[in-house]
């Protein structure tokens, strides 16, 4: 595993409401964070019902999607987060 030392990560998940993906995947993002980046992390969720205009700054097509603000370059990651393998390589947390 790499370690992130002194690294502060920058999450935004963009949801629309309470559907189960959105559920899941700030569940599964959660328990990814805590397991890997503890005490390292800060998760904004944007609920895009209820801010519509915030999808535009991020690119949002699809969700839920998951972008890493912090640390650069941003990266995006589409659906509930169940695959902790591709969230964890998508986010940079693992290598390849």
């Amino acid at each position: 595993m790499v370690k992130h030392v002194d690294k502060k990560w920058e999450l935004r998940l963009y949801v629309a409401g309470k559907t189960p993906k959105s559920v899941t995947a700030l569940s599964n993002l959660k328990k990814y964070c805590e397991e890997h980046l503890k005490g390292q992390y800060r998760i904004e969720v944007i609920d895009l019902l209820e801010k519509p205009q915030l999808a535009e700054g991020d690119q949002i097509l699809a969700i839920p999607t998951l972008v890493r603000k912090v640390p650069e370059p941003i990266r995006k990651i589409i659906g509930d987060l169940s695959n902790e393998e591709k969230v964890l390589v998508g986010l940079n947390i693992r290598p390849a």
